[in-house]
Formats: C-alpha cells, sequence, structure tokens
C-alpha cells in the first residue's frame, strides 16, 4: 500500500481535484440568457485558481526547456561511443514511435473522441501554416529575445542543442558553464516540483469552470478518451510487440519475447517510471541473451528515448483538442501531428518536464490562440494516461533490443543464444 501511494500519488490527488471540479461544476453551472450572455456565473468563479496554476506554469517551462536540454548534451561523457548502437538505436525508437502514433491517428478517426459541441470564447484556433513558413518556425526565431517565450518552444529547443553541442566543444562537463547549467537545472526541477503541489487546487478550479460552462458532455468526452487510449495500450503490446520481435529475433523470437515481457510491463505500469523499469529490462534481456552492449545501451537510452505510448498520447491530445475547439483532424493536421508526436517522444521525452513541453510543443502549433483551454486539458490527459503510456515506453525499450540486435549482431543472434544454452 506504501509503493502504491508512493507511485500514485500524484495521479490520486490529480484525480480527485478532476473529480471534485467535475461535480462541483455540475452541481453549480452558469446560467445564461437566450443570447448567451451570462446571468449567473456559477462555478466559473473558481476560474482564477486554475489561471494561477497555468501561468506559473508557462513561467517556468522556458528556463526549464533551455537549462535542461541545453545541460543534458554539455554533460555527456563521450559523443561518439557506440556510434552504430546509439545510431541504430535511435531510427528504432522514430520508425516505432511513428507506427504508434499512425494507428492512434487512425483509431481516433474511426472512433471520435467528441461528440458534445462546444463554444470557444478565447480567439480562434489558428490555421496550420504552409510548409515553407512551418520549417522557418519550427526551427529560427528572427531575433534573440523572441526565443524567450512559451510561443517558441522548437526554436528554443533547437538553439538549447546548439548551446549543449557548444560546450561539448569547449570541454563538455568540465567547463564551468556546463556544471551551472546542470545546477541551474536541478533548481528549476525543484520550483516545478513545488508548483505541481498546487497543481490539484488548480485543475480543480479549472475542471469546475470547464464543466461549468460547457455541461457534462464533456465528462463524458474524456471517459470516452481514456477508454479507447487504455484498450489501445494493451492491443499494441499484444499485437505490434510480436512483429517487432519476430522482425529482430526470427523464428521463435515471439515465444521468448512473452516469456520475459510481463514483469518489465508490470513493473512500468506499477511505478509509471520508465527508469526504475532499467534493472528489470537489464535481467529480462540476459536471460534473453542479448548481448550487454546492446543492452547497455538500449535500455538506458530507451528509458529517455523509446516512448511509443507518449506518442499515441500526443495523438490522442490532438484529436481531442481538435473536437473540442470543432475542427476537422484531416491529412495534413494529422502527418504534422505525427511528426510533432515523434519528436516530442524521442527527442524531449528524457529531459525533465520532457512530458509537460511535448504538450505545451502541440499546443503552440495547433493551438496558438487557445493555450489556456488547451495546455492544461493536454496536461490532464498527459496524466490520466501515464500508467499504461508508461507501460509501453518501457515495456517496447526491452523489445526494441531485439531489433538493434538484429542489426548489430545478425539475423540470428537468438538462435545462436539459443543454442549456445543448450
Amino acid at each position: 500500500m506504501k509503493k502504491f501511494l508512493k507511485n500514485y500519488s500524484f495521479i490520486i490527488m490529480m484525480l480527485t481535484g478532476i473529480v471534485a471540479g467535475c461535480v462541483v461544476g455540475a452541481l453549480w453551472p452558469a446560467v445564461k440568457d437566450a443570447d448567451g450572455a451570462i446571468i449567473d456565473a456559477g462555478a466559473t468563479v473558481l476560474e482564477p485558481l486554475g489561471t494561477l496554476f497555468i501561468n506559473l506554469m508557462f513561467c517556468i517551462v522556458v528556463p526549464m526547456v533551455f537549462c535542461s536540454i541545453s545541460s543534458a548534451i554539455a554533460n555527456m561523457d563521450n559523443m561518439k561511443k557506440a556510434g552504430k548502437i546509439m545510431g541504430t538505436t535511435v531510427v528504432t525508437f522514430c520508425v516505432t514511435a511513428g507506427i504508434a502514433a499512425l494507428i492512434m491517428y487512425i483509431i481516433c478517426r474511426v472512433f471520435p473522441l467528441v461528440q458534445g459541441q462546444y463554444t470557444v470564447t478565447e480567439g480562434e484556433v489558428g490555421e496550420t501554416l504552409g510548409v515553407a513558413d512551418m520549417i522557418i518556425n519550427f526551427f529560427t526565431k528572427p531575433d534573440f529575445s523572441e526565443l524567450w517565450s512559451r510561443r517558441a518552444i522548437l526554436p528554443l529547443i533547437v538553439f538549447a542543442i546548439l548551446c549543449g553541442f557548444g560546450i561539448q566543444m569547449a570541454g563538455g562537463k568540465q567547463t564551468m558553464t556546463a556544471k551551472l547549467l546542470e545546477d541551474v537545472t536541478k533548481c528549476i526541477m525543484n520550483v516545478v516540483r513545488i508548483i505541481t503541489f498546487y497543481a490539484p487546487v488548480g485543475f480543480f478550479g479549472f475542471f469546475a469552470t470547464l464543466v461549468a460552462t460547457y455541461g457534462p458532455e464533456l465528462i463524458g468526452d474524456y471517459s470516452r478518451t481514456l477508454i479507447i487510449y487504455y484498450v489501445l495500450c494493451f492491443a499494441y503490446m499484444f499485437v505490434f510487440f510480436p512483429i517487432y520481435a519476430r522482425f529482430g529475433g526470427g523464428k521463435g523470437a515471439v515465444k521468448v519475447m512473452f516469456s520475459h515481457l510481463f514483469k518489465p510491463a508490470a513493473v512500468s505500469f506499477g511505478t509509471c517510471s520508465s527508469v526504475a523499469t532499467i534493472p528489470t529490462n537489464m535481467e529480462a534481456a540476459e536471460d534473453t541473451g542479448i548481448s550487454k552492449d546492446i543492452s547497455n545501451i538500449v535500455l538506458p537510452l530507451g528509458a529517455t528515448m523509446h516512448m511509443d505510448g507518449s506518442a499515441m498520447s500526443a495523438i490522442i491530445k490532438v484529436a481531442f483538442l481538435f473536437g473540442i475547439f470543432g475542427k476537422d483532424f484531416g491529412t495534413g493536421e494529422a502527418i504534422l501531428a505525427i511528426i510533432v508526436a515523434i519528436f516530442s517522444s524521442v527527442a524531449m521525452s528524457g529531459i525533465p518536464g520532457g512530458g509537460g513541453t511535448g504538450e505545451l510543443v502541440l499546443c503552440t502549433i495547433f493551438f496558438p490562440d487557445q493555450m489556456a483551454i488547451a495546455y492544461p486539458i493536454a496536461i490532464a490527459l498527459g496524466n490520466l494516461v501515464d500508467p499504461p503510456a508508461t507501460m509501453v515506453n518501457a515495456a517496447g525499450d526491452y523489445v526494441a533490443s531485439y531489433i538493434v540486435a538484429r542489426f548489430v549482431d545478425g539475423k540470428d543472434w537468438l538462435t545462436k543464444r539459443l543454442a549456445a544454452k543448450k
């Protein structure tokens, strides 16, 4: 019970705040006249509680993104170590994340997430940029000062990566700059933890306002979305993991994979931590016969970069928000969303606060004029789907090592290992 409360206390508090807010909003709705003017504000008077949390998060996210990314790169031991394994690993992660995101998009098209009708009051949702402008805005800003804004997260990430490599070229973790960035990052993450203590109250105020304004149909849409996501995560694990294992390990790999998969899946679902699952994954990889040269790189790297579950959650968040704002989640938007989902899951999940950063990127790209509504909804969905997402992420690290082993040790690596055991 102590471990359960330790691992799930934040989610429980979040759920308590969300449920309490929904109940208060349903019991104390805003009343409007025939013209739509508010006669009785109802639970919308609690909106400042949510706005306070949102503003605190917006203030901390920019320095957090820059310092954490640049510090992570600047403090790496050796940028050239195990190049072939790392290259194969990253490609594998990107491909599986893309597959996961595409599957989620198809499911969202077949089973629409949002059934209710919502009237957006905070500005208009911006149109997707053209390809050329999108590329420019993805990576750059015309002025340095424009980087320090939550509306320029992607260019800020690119700049942080460049700074990290620049520090590496100047001496890496031995430089004073690298040490300063590492220290500042630790301090910022402590600030994030302090703000997080207020999150349940913030979500209480936010959801009380949402339900009071939009009614009980919002609760039904949230429940439908969560059910679809949870079911798909388990389906993905039992359908696509065997495909990956068969491709990576050949004949007999699926049986071997399933004989070792349950433990890392259970640990990751129970702890909501890919990092906490590394020892279990290492044990499973060793029992399988995966070489330590591969497992020692793929599994720790996977704990911070291999996020198929996160890629799926990115798509379902965008699909849900498109439904809330009454827009069609068409092919053009889907391609952009899948690219961002891969980038969010592979490039940003390993940094402190990476999940929240990914949600912010999604919102700034698709809903720049609706941030105050879109961002907290995306965060709430992200927290509620965390257990199955982590299960797919972490258990998938073990499965991904099969694919890397195929390209590093040859197609018959598993056959040789099984023969050696006999």
